[in-house]
């Protein structure tokens, strides 16, 4: 126990010897009356057997000594949490409780062991619930040591922490006269006391208190009718409390920390009392809290931040009007990783999108917030003597200042001194445009696994002049057609005041009808001219497209039927793995040695939702087995299922279109490419056997396709290098000769051998070495490091670091 015990005052020997009197009688007729119950069916609960009813007619003191005697055995040895019902029977009604009880109870529950049935706090709990105010007031600090204690000890059931903190709570209330009950915003979390010291007199106004215990009373995410009567009238007869709960709700949108699960509870009753608000500024507010609770901390796993209340109000901000529920449920459905989350984020933007006659997909589209900028991307602004300028530049948001025109370089001293809050709010802009242009490519590349088409007017609004789309529209390739059968590729170009597409040779493509470029629905030659096109005018398009890979449906995928096996029975590195798998909208719960936790199944949904695919994998064992480590995962099926109204049923591999599939597959084999142990360099010189046989055939195994287009990116990459004429490119390999020694870098791991008798070269990725050199995308990481490879070695006379020096001298 912790230190909540020093705060105890000492027991007199006569007091002690009055509260043990009879327990060694009691405890052998409860010992009695337990016996015969083990005889009975532990799912019920042992004081509803027969026996049971003689104890609930004894004594009043009989029942006091019977129920100190089974919280001294409960303080001693595990027992079975259906007893905790013994000390809750033993107790009912008046009995004669004192002060000197509740010492001692505390004193036992503290020296005594602790078991997660929490039957240790069953009767102080009780007892501290029962006595009068002026008996506890010297143990108020006890009793609030032992509740902080409690609050965050989530080894006791969840019902029986509550019901102890509750009861506690209670005493320390009439103990010390306060308004504001303890259990709610108590410091479980570092929320509740920011509260309570900003808003406590507010919260403490009359009936208010009473507002926020009943939103605390709602057990689930749709508050019944009755609690919703109530919550309108304690609304109407309190002065205060809409302002409460507006007050209270906003200052969770400006902490968006994690919350204690009791915080969260009462967030989600308040988010209920909000919605029975219908004016503008309660759907703003709404929105703002929806986007926090379900916000996640990096270090949780996707772990929203207060997920009771984000999936009350995701519910709730769907019923509301205006454009704030769209643009946040879509945002949410890119940026949430939470599987309950999101699934809930899904099915209220599809509802929403029924209610306004919108697709999922396009509900999505035309909830992108423009943050007040133009078209060009840009917001200018006064700020005292300064002009302020927030822009989107790449694909980054920035903030920069000028004053009569002439740029300045960082923020003036001025404007931070006389103007710090629109610095503030300037600056949470850049945030917030930061996070949508994230948001952005991400649904951008989802787009290429649909078979969307968009009228010219709404392609060119929605995409080309839209300041958070543009920036990225513009560097893709996109297909018109006039009618619908015969379409033509070609690359955004301003015309005017508006947009056209062009083909590679600057000539406009007619079509009324527009749709993104995909390489699997284009010929051989195409993609290769596209791809010769890209390299020639510098353009880095925001992610592959015309150097994307494309996976088409193989022999061997046809006769499983039901699943592929392509990229099975391969080693990831675990961690690695499932932070990628979270990154690119994979949704997986977390592999590890406990019941349920040697498989998982990542899933993503394809085709604007209609299509959903799985990826299972399982936890490798650790040869320790003493380790809890997840360090290893092995590979296994994908498969795919198809949405049925309100279900998924399970699709044949042949049904599924060629995008999804296709996109589905580049996903897995991204998630081998990079987190394969096949490519850590350093993997050799673990001296871990086990994996020996895979690593050296993966090593060096035939290209995947995303190996393949990596391939085709070097060979029109190589001839730009000054060591052209140092570099050959062969089908799996890129061989390098160096001054000292040649090598073979395999185009699929990464890793290098030596000449003559291929002797592994560890090199650990450093420094980029690629200089200037322009790649036609930036999502393959592996490309930089096969190229700065390549360049470090045909230089390798010039090399310094030891390590390496070492390997080449062997």
């Amino acid at each position: 126990m912790g230190g909540w015990t020093a705060f105890l005052p000492d027991l007199t020997d006569a007091d002690r010897r009055q509260v043990e009197a009879g327990l060694t009688e009691a405890d052998a007729q409860i010992r009695a009356v337990l016996h015969v119950a083990s005889t009975y069916h532990w799912g019920s609960s042992p004081t509803d057997i027969p026996k049971w009813t003689a104890v609930a007619s004894w004594p009043a003191e009989q029942r006091r000594s019977a129920a100190l005697a089974m919280h001294l055995k409960s303080c001693t040895s595990s027992i079975p949490i259906a007893l905790n019902e013994v000390v809750r029977s033993l107790t009912d009604g008046d009995l004669p409780w004192t002060r000197s009880d509740l010492v001692w109870c505390l004193d036992v529950a503290g020296r005594g062991a602790e078991y997660d049935n929490g039957a240790h706090l069953e009767l102080p709990a009780i007892i501290a619930a029962r006595l009068a105010p002026a008996e506890l007031v010297d143990l108020v600090p006890a009793l609030e040591g032992l509740t902080n204690e409690l609050l965050n000890d989530y080894f006791i059931s969840v019902n029986t922490r509550r019901r102890a903190v509750l009861l506690i709570g209670q005493a320390i209330d009439r103990a010390t006269g306060r308004r504001l009950p303890s259990r709610l915003l108590h410091g479980g979390d570092a929320f509740g006391p920011l509260v309570r010291a900003e808003l406590g007199a507010a919260l403490a106004a009359p009936g208010v208190p009473e507002l926020l215990t009943h939103c605390a009373s709602l057990d689930k995410p749709a508050a019944p009718a009755k609690w919703q009567r109530r919550v309108d009238e304690l609304l109407d007869t309190t002065p205060g409390g809409t302002a409460a709960v507006r007050s209270v709700l906003e200052a969770f949108a400006a902490h968006c920390r994690p919350l204690h699960d009791d915080s969260d509870r009462l967030l989600r009753g308040l988010v209920w009392a909000l919605s029975r608000q219908p004016d503008e500024q309660a759907t703003d507010l709404l929105a703002r809290v929806t986007a926090a609770a379900a916000a996640a901390p990096r270090q949780a796993s996707g772990f929203p931040h207060a997920q009771k209340t984000a999936v009350a109000a995701i519910q709730l901000l769907a019923a509301r009007d205006g454009d704030a529920p769209v643009r946040t449920l879509a945002r949410l459905a890119v940026t949430v990783r939470n599987k309950a989350v999101q699934s809930r984020v899904q099915a209220a933007l599809t509802h929403l999108g029924a209610l306004r006659g919108w697709s999922l997909s396009e509900v999505m589209e035309l909830a992108i917030d423009d943050h007040g900028l133009d078209s060009e991307g840009r917001l200018r602004t006064p700020v005292g003597p300064y002009e302020a300028t927030v822009d989107v530049t790449g694909e980054k948001a920035r903030l920069t200042f000028a004053r009569d025109g002439d740029p300045l370089k960082g923020v003036p001293a001025q404007v931070r001194e006389a103007y710090g809050h629109e610095l503030g709010q300037l600056r949470d802009l850049v945030k917030r445009v930061g996070a949508s242009l994230v948001a952005e490519r991400q649904r951008l590349e989802g787009l290429l696994s649909e078979e969307r088409t968009w009228s010219y007017a709404d392609w060119s609004s929605r995409f080309l002049a839209h300041p958070i789309t543009g920036p990225y529209a513009r560097r893709l390739l996109w297909e018109t057609s006039a009618d619908g059968d015969r379409w033509t590729a070609g690359l955004p170009q301003r015309h005017g005041e508006g947009w056209t597409i062009v083909d590679r040779d600057g000539r406009g493509v007619p079509g009324d009808r527009v749709r993104l470029w995909h390489p699997i629905r284009a010929t051989t030659d195409e993609i290769l001219a596209w791809r010769e096109h890209v390299l020639a005018t510098g353009l880095t398009q925001p992610f592959k497209q015309a150097f994307r890979e494309v996976y088409l449906l193989t022999p061997a995928e046809e006769r499983t039927h039901t699943y592929s096996n392509r990229f099975a029975a391969h080693i990831l590195r675990y961690r690695q793995a499932n932070a990628l798998m979270r990154v690119r909208g994979w949704q997986a719960g977390y592999l590890g040695t406990w019941d349920g936790g040697y498989d998982s199944e990542a899933t993503k949904s394809f085709g604007g939702g209609a299509w959903r695919a799985s990826f299972h994998h399982h936890l490798v064992a650790d040869e320790d087995p003493h380790s809890y480590d997840a360090r290893y995962c092995s590979t296994d099926q994908v498969r795919f299922v198809l949405r049925d109204g309100a279900t998924w049923q399970p699709a044949p591999v042949v049904d599924v279109p060629a995008v999804v599939f296709s996109e589905a597959m580049r996903d897995v084999d991204l998630f081998v490419g990079v987190t394969s142990i096949a490519t850590d360099p350093e993997w050799a010189d673990r001296g871990e056997d086990r994996f020996h046989g895979y690593w050296h055939s993966a090593a060096s195994a035939a290209l995947t396709q995303s190996a393949e287009v990596r391939r085709d990116a070097l060979a029109r990459l190589l001839p730009r290098l000054t060591i052209a004429d140092r570099l050959n490119l062969g089908d799996r390999y890129l061989h390098v000769r160096g001054n000292v020694r040649d090598y073979r870098i395999h185009l699929g791991s990464g890793n290098i051998m030596m000449a003559p008798n291929d002797a592994y070269l560890c090199i650990v990725p450093g420094r980029d070495r690629t200089g200037r050199l322009h790649l036609p995308f930036d999502d393959d990481p592996m490309l930089s490091t096969i190229l700065s490879k390549a360049i470090m070695l045909a230089a390798d006379d010039t090399i310094t670091d030891a390590t390496v020096l070492r390997q080449l001298a062997r």
